[in-house]
């Protein structure tokens, strides 16, 4: 994979530049770069006002300041029981920053922020209710020893015959 060129190289072909030791090509070819790299890092000097390299930052660019962050962190100080859709309405009413639902826990995250919400959960059953019939996995369905593999639930003999079909269509073509 390529590497960058160092900072070292680049401070000396801009200082070459600036001494007025030649053209941006006649200083490419001297120092064994490409044409574009040196127009590049000249223009990139210009913008920033630094000969060394900017680090790379991957990924999209927040859309809330810095301040818009502290504000959000305030609001979860004071109710901590916020929903994402609550945060994007007071977001784009309060600061005028419209974000996504994706965006708003991302930024949630990267401040730090979790949301911990308990989901409502079902009552307790009164006593004079028969208890809730257990739930059974999909693969009991297909157990062909045609005995009840769990008390108190009815058999599918539909699903077992054919499965049992199947299985002895199986063992015949091997």
């Amino acid at each position: 994979m390529a590497c960058c060129y160092s900072d070292d190289l680049r401070r000396k072909l801009l200082s070459a530049y600036d001494r007025g030791e030649g053209t941006l090509s006649q200083l490419a070819a001297r120092f064994s770069v490409s044409v574009g790299w040196a127009r590049k890092i000249s223009s990139q000097r210009k913008r920033t006002g630094q000969a060394e390299r900017i680090p790379h930052r991957p990924g999209r660019k927040l859309r809330a300041s810095e301040e818009t962050q502290q504000q959000v962190k305030a609001w979860f100080r004071t109710q901590p029981d916020l929903t994402l859709a609550e945060v994007q309405v007071r977001l784009l009413d309060e600061a005028g920053v419209p974000l996504s639902i994706p965006q708003i826990w991302y930024l949630l995250r990267r401040l730090g922020l979790r949301l911990k919400k308990v989901a409502p959960r079902r009552r307790a059953r009164q006593r004079s209710q028969p208890p809730a019939a257990p739930r059974v996995s999909r693969a009991d369905r297909f157990d062909l020893t045609g005995e009840a593999d769990f008390p108190g639930r009815k058999r599918c003999d539909h699903v077992a015959d054919w499965a049992a079909s199947a299985l002895r269509g199986w063992r015949a073509h091997c």
